[in-house]
């Protein structure tokens, strides 16, 4: 989700979409969240490792 976030962020400032913009930050900081909880190890909603 990070991955797909920061390229839809590319993709928006390259082409001057703003909806990509906007949906790119939201799946980014998603996607960080994630990791970062995946990375300490914190089970989140009953997972420990998000495939």
């Amino acid at each position: 989700m990070l991955s797909l976030g920061v390229v839809l962020l590319i993709l928006g400032y390259i082409f001057n979409i703003a909806i990509l913009i906007t949906i790119g930050w939201i799946l980014a900081v998603i996607g960080l969240v994630l990791f970062v909880l995946g990375a300490i190890g914190r089970p989140l909603a009953g997972r420990r490792y998000w495939y």
